[in-house]
Parts: structure tokens; sequence; C-alpha cells
């Protein structure tokens, strides 16, 4: 493949024109911050990212206070952000930095790489925009621009083509500059090499792109091949006491919606009774089943049924009182909350203020 030796020139001088240089992790590019950053920005939109990571470092302002909180405390900051599994290993990296390097974050590749939830491109970004160290990076942003210079055929999916990619990014990152050269590769990708109709005309890369040359531009990269979507079908609980309490359940730590607060769930309304007095002790004094709704994961759909129960407790203590907690809509939420259980309480809140809307 033909490398033109002002790729990264173009890109450079492009960036200083039109790139983005004012978000928030930039305005202080310590590790931590661009680390948090770039872990919030994994198949995550930029404009989404700012308000969760202007809070997340509110609260967690430095690497130490993020590692001495408590899980469940993490998890209500990314609560509505996805992907659970980011904030559960950002937590634990951020404990493993504590112990290992007393709390400083390390400059080693890989030794950053090998941090829970860190990728190479991840460790590259955070070591090249954090200190300028020189490491080629490679995200959905970065691929689609490449792919789309070279005319790299295949899915980026595949190891050959991760391969082809990788060399490529290796071959053009520049000796100097990587921060800035870096940021624009992305700031490229994000804003003109989009995945669907590419704003060509403004690329600084138009008369080199093998795309561009073919009329193929949307041709490259090859989406990943289509795979149907699996369904899964479950029943949440809206368990309600006699005060209006709602019961929640804590998840696992590992698996869908892991370490967050949900709903207790049954596969099938007749099993319903016996879960409510077996389980949990209590009596269920009517069920009103709600209309199916589905939320989809990556690699499945989960049709849920809301279904509203009235209860009444049957004993003095609910079973396993360390994995349930009574939750008055109004007040503040034990941790973080599945986005479709954050849904349905906030719907109970306002039927209980009179407000449907």
């Amino acid at each position: 493949m033909t490398r033109p030796p002002d790729f990264a020139t173009r890109l450079l001088s492009w960036w200083e024109r039109h790139g983005r240089k004012d978000l928030p992790w930039q305005r202080d590019p310590t590790p931590y911050r661009v680390w948090v950053s770039e872990v919030m920005l994994q198949q995550t939109q930029v404009v989404t990212v700012i308000p969760y990571f202007e809070r997340f470092m509110a609260c967690f302002p430095d690497l130490d206070t993020l590692a001495h909180a408590p899980q469940d405390r993490v998890l209500q900051h990314w609560s509505g952000l996805g992907y659970y599994a980011r904030a559960r290993n950002l937590h634990e990296a951020a404990r493993r930095i504590q112990a290992q390097w007393a709390g400083r974050f390390p400059e080693d590749l890989d030794q950053v790489q090998a941090l829970p939830g860190v990728g190479r491109s991840t460790a590259a970004a955070i070591l090249s925009l954090a200190h300028g160290q020189r490491h080629p990076i490679l995200d959905g942003n970065v691929k689609r621009v490449l792919a789309h210079a070279f005319a790299v055929p295949g899915w980026p999916g595949t190891p050959a083509v991760q391969r082809d990619l990788w060399a490529l990014a290796e071959a053009l990152t520049p000796q100097v500059g990587v921060a800035r050269y870096n940021q624009a590769l992305m700031d490229l990708g994000a804003g003109v090499c989009t995945r669907t109709r590419p704003r060509c005309p403004l690329c600084p890369l138009e008369d080199l792109c093998q795309a561009r040359r073919q009329g193929a531009e949307i041709r490259y990269p090859e989406p990943r091949p289509r795979r149907a979507r699996p369904a899964r079908s479950t029943h949440l609980l809206l368990l309600r006491a006699p005060n209006g309490e709602i019961l929640l359940e804590h998840r696992p730590p590992s698996g869908i919606w892991g370490g967050l607060w949900s709903l207790p769930e049954c596969d099938s309304a007749a099993a319903i009774d016996a879960l409510c007095r077996d389980r949990l002790g209590l009596c269920p004094l009517a069920l009103e089943f709600q209309p199916v709704r589905r939320h989809t994961f990556s690699h499945f759909h989960l049709d849920y049924t809301p279904v509203r129960i009235p209860v009444t407790p049957i004993q003095g203590q609910i079973g396993e009182p360390e994995r349930y907690h009574w939750h008055a809509p109004d007040t503040v939420l034990p941790g973080g909350l599945a986005a479709p259980v954050r849904t349905l309480i906030n719907e109970l809140r306002a039927e209980s203020s009179g407000d449907s809307t």
C-alpha cells in the first residue's frame, strides 16, 4: 500500500483549523482524565459522554478518590451511559493502580494495556494524548479513515484486516506531534469521514483517498456480517409496599446489568406468585401486566413485561436483606440503576405526583 509522506502534515494542518480543542478532558489532559474519557467514549458518542464525564469528574476528581469509592457509587454515576462493564473495569483498574503503583498511572504501554477494560488502542490513546508518547491508535473512527484512504477491503473485526490497519497506523504515525495527530485522526473520522454520507469535499485527504477515487466511499470499511439478534423474554416485577416503596434487587457483579440495582425478574407469569411468596416472603395482592417493551443490548433483544404488584409482607424481614432494598421513588437511589428500571420508576413517580406526562 502506498503511504503518502504528507499524510500526517495534511491532517495536522486541517486539525489546527477545524479540530476539537476544548473538550473537557483536553483542558487538563492528565492520564487519569484522558483514561476516563477514553473508556467512556468506547461505543459512545462525544456529545453523550460530555455531561457524564463532567459529573464523574466532580464526584471522582482523581484516581485515589475513584479507587476508594464503593462500586455502587461508581455505577450510580455511570447509570444511563450503558455498557456497565466499562465502569466496573474502570473501578477495578483504579484499585489495581493504587495497589501496584501507589496511585500513579503507569506510563508503560504494556502495563496500561494490561489494566481491566483497556485494550491496545485505548492504552495508546491515553499515553499519546496525556504524555505525547509515540503510539498509533486504532479506534472505530481511525479504522474508518484508514480503510477509506487506502481502500482496505474486509470487515475490520477480522484479525487479517486488523493487522493491515495496525500496520498502516504504525507506518503513518509521525515521530513528533503525536497527541495532535491522533486527535486529528479521531476528529476527522467523527466529523468528516463518517460512516454514512462522508463529507469528502471537506477532507484534507480527498485527493489521496483511494475509496474516493473509486467512487466507493461508503464501501469501506466493509460492515460487520449481519447476524440475527436473538430475543429473550422476562417479567420485571414492580413490587410495591403499602407505603409506596418499590423493591429493588442488587444484580450479581457480572453479567447483564452487573452490579446495578434492578427489579426482581421472573421468566414466566405462572411463577410470579411462588417467587413472591417463597423467595421474598411477600403476598401479591394483584397482578397488573403492562404491554411488552424491548431493550436492545449489543448481542440480543430483551423483551420484558412490567408487572405492577401491590404486596404485603408475610414475614418480618425479606429474605437476603443485603440483596434487596425497599426504595421510595422520591428518594436518592442506592446505586446505579438499569435504564429500563429507571424509566419504570420515573413513570410511577410521575403518576404518584399526579403528572402522567
